[in-house]
């Protein structure tokens, strides 16, 4: 027979339910928590005790979290939950217009948003269906399938998506791999069926029975990853796009099985500035924030020549091995001297296995290249693309497997 677990403490019956509550917005902020977890955190509660919030807090933790990712959820929650329900109004006026709560000057914090979203899925006002309002009028709910929303949403542009459709856009870029294909390596490797003769093998071998050759010895080559390196303009006409796109390079940098070797991003707009060990953060809030802090020209003005010089100059040599494939994130609008600009496009060109150059302007159908910081770099990409949406990030994939995958190059050139 099963043992009887209780679900109510002692000495106040109603903090079981609270812990169950707290647990299931802990589930829905994205932490793997079963009925198990609850459990037994409800009894390590009435085990250990507490006289002090951090006590309570600690316990709670050693329950809930097995992974540093879930840390700042964790808390954030927590405090929302347990700590401070000024700061839950305040979210939940953030949140829902329609409300007019606390209305604090500060800004949400990583994982803020993700954990009062978690807490208020059951507080959301649900429209009632066959209930006539006030004045009469039948209030009618239209459902649409899911996957008919999402296909509009996949072409939508960014700048054009509400606040709801940008949060919706931004779980299916978490969502996005962009697989890659391994590059045949200069070494090789014993192969019975390779195609290449390993002639330093072959005499080794031939030293047991006297130097005498009794077969030739096969390789093939070994296979290697690349690196992908990405350059992200965050100048002002850039703003949003690049915001985007950083969400879909943090899913590619800590997905599993991609592929490549190693995952480098920087983004400019007058100064360049490498954010890589910040997109290695598990959290993206907490990843993009401190991106944000690192890159103090976010929405600024644009000096792409000089950017690209620096990186040509400090880190060219030390990301750029093994074969990299190259993102260029950018606009292309340019004021600095297009010689410049030009001269650093081909070195970076040259530097690179294959370049791709994502153009948000393209969305546009009379697109031409008629700036002239884009006449300057057009030539020396391998492939260009548009840079606006869901499917357009989404094309990526193609891109990077076809080498003769030019995009709107081949057109666009020969208007030059």
């Amino acid at each position: 027979m099963a043992e009887y677990i209780p679900l109510e403490l002692p000495d106040n019956p109603r903090l079981a339910q609270n812990i169950i509550h707290f647990a299931r917005a802990l589930r829905r902020a994205g932490l793997p928590i079963g009925p198990g977890r609850v459990i037994d955190a409800i009894r390590a509660v009435e085990a250990a005790g507490f006289t002090e919030r951090m006590d309570f807090f600690w316990t709670l933790h050693a329950c809930f979290v097995n992974r540093p990712e879930h840390r700042v959820i964790f808390a954030q929650v927590f405090r929302l939950y347990w700590r401070d329900p000024r700061y839950l109004e305040h979210m939940m006026s953030m949140m829902l217009p329609a409300i007019r709560g606390v209305q604090e000057e500060k800004s949400a914090a990583s994982g803020e948003k993700r954990a009062a979203q978690a807490l208020l899925d059951d507080l959301l006002p649900e429209v009632p269906e066959n209930e006539q309002s006030e004045e009469g009028t039948e209030i009618e709910v239209k459902s649409t399938l899911t996957m008919s929303a999402e296909e509009k949403l996949r072409t939508l542009d960014f700048e054009q998506m509400s606040t709801a459709e940008m949060a919706e856009a931004k779980r299916m870029l978490a969502r996005l791999k962009l697989p890659v294909k391994p590059i045949p390596s200069r070494r090789g490797k014993a192969s019975v069926l390779g195609r290449q003769a390993d002639y330093r093998r072959t005499l080794m071998r031939s030293m047991r029975y006297g130097g005498e050759i009794r077969s030739i010895s096969r390789k093939t080559p070994r296979l290697r990853w690349p690196n992908l390196v990405v350059l992200c303009d965050i100048s002002g006409s850039m703003s949003q796009y690049s915001r985007m796109v950083l969400h879909f390079l943090h899913a590619v940098a800590n997905e599993k099985g991609a592929g490549w070797a190693k995952v480098h991003a920087f983004t400019f707009g007058t100064r360049l500035t490498n954010i890589t060990r910040h997109l290695a953060t598990r959290d993206v809030d907490a990843a993009l924030k401190a991106a944000g802090a690192e890159a103090q020209d976010w929405e600024g003005g644009t000096r792409i020549g000089q950017c690209l010089h620096a990186f040509n100059r400090d880190w060219s040599r030390r990301v750029m091995g093994q074969g990299a494939v190259v993102l260029l994130i950018t606009d292309g609008l340019d004021r600095d001297d297009a010689g410049a600009l030009e001269k650093e496009m081909e070195r970076l060109h040259l530097s690179s296995r294959r370049l791709i150059w994502l153009n948000p302007l393209l969305r546009w159908d009379g697109f031409a290249p008629k700036a002239t910081g884009i006449r300057a770099m057009l030539p020396h990409v391998d492939s260009f693309r548009a840079g606006h949406s869901i499917q357009s990030l989404e094309e990526l994939a193609e891109a990077i497997s076809r080498p003769d995958d030019l995009g709107e190059k081949a057109r666009l050139m020969a208007t030059l």
